[in-house]
C-alpha cells in the first residue's frame, strides 16, 4: 500500500511541475495588404502586416504557443517563416513555400501554430514567397520562462528597451526587380 501512496504522490509531483512548465497560449492576427508608404521622399504602395512596415512585434516567454492567423488580402499567394525557431511537431507552419507549405492563397487565411519550446533571445519572421520578403517582416521577442515574475534577465535588467529592425527601401516596385 505504501508504494501505491508514494507512486500517486509521484505522479502527483509530475503533473504539477508540467503544468507548470507549461506556457501560455498567444494569439495573433496577421492581414497582409497593400499600403502606402512615403520614404525617401516617395510614396508607393507596398506589402504590409497591419498596415505596418515593419510588421508588429510578437513577444513571448520561452515555452509559449502562439497561434497567428494570417490573412491574406494581397493579390499574390504569400507564407510566413519564423526565423531561428524550430518546427519540429508542426512543419506546415515553418513557411518555406512550396517546400512545407502552399502559399496562402489571396483572399484566403491560415492559422499558423508556433511553439517556442527551446528560443530565447531577438528573433524575426518574414514572408518566404518571392520579394514580398522586403516589406513584410518584423522582429520576435522570446524572453525566458518565468519573465513574468520578474526574473527575465541573468544580469540586472534594463531601464528600457528598443527593438530596431533594419531592412532595405527599395524606390521601384519589389515584385517587378
Amino acid at each position: 500500500m505504501g508504494l501505491m501512496y508514494r507512486f500517486l504522490g509521484f505522479m502527483f509531483l509530475g503533473f504539477l511541475l508540467f503544468c507548470k512548465a507549461e506556457g501560455a497560449i498567444r494569439y495573433y492576427d496577421f492581414v497582409v495588404k497593400e499600403s502606402n508608404f512615403t520614404r525617401l521622399c516617395s510614396t508607393k504602395s507596398i506589402l504590409t502586416v497591419n498596415d505596418r512596415f515593419p510588421g508588429p512585434e510578437i513577444q513571448v516567454n520561452k515555452g509559449d504557443t502562439v497561434f497567428v492567423n494570417v490573412h491574406n488580402q494581397g493579390t499574390y499567394g504569400i507564407t510566413i517563416h519564423w526565423h531561428g525557431v524550430k518546427m519540429p511537431r508542426n512543419p506546415w507552419s515553418d513557411g518555406p513555400e512550396y517546400v512545407t507549405q502552399c502559399p496562402i492563397p489571396a483572399g484566403t487565411n491560415f492559422t499558423q501554430e508556433i511553439n517556442f519550446s527551446t528560443e530565447e533571445g531577438t528573433l524575426w519572421w518574414h514572408a518566404h514567397s518571392d520579394w514580398s520578403r522586403a516589406t513584410v517582416h518584423g522582429a520576435i521577442i522570446v524572453y525566458t520562462a518565468n519573465a513574468d515574475n520578474g526574473t527575465s534577465y541573468p544580469y540586472p535588467k534594463p531601464h528600457g528597451e528598443q527593438t530596431i529592425v533594419i531592412a532595405s527601401w527599395y524606390k521601384a516596385d519589389v515584385m517587378e526587380v
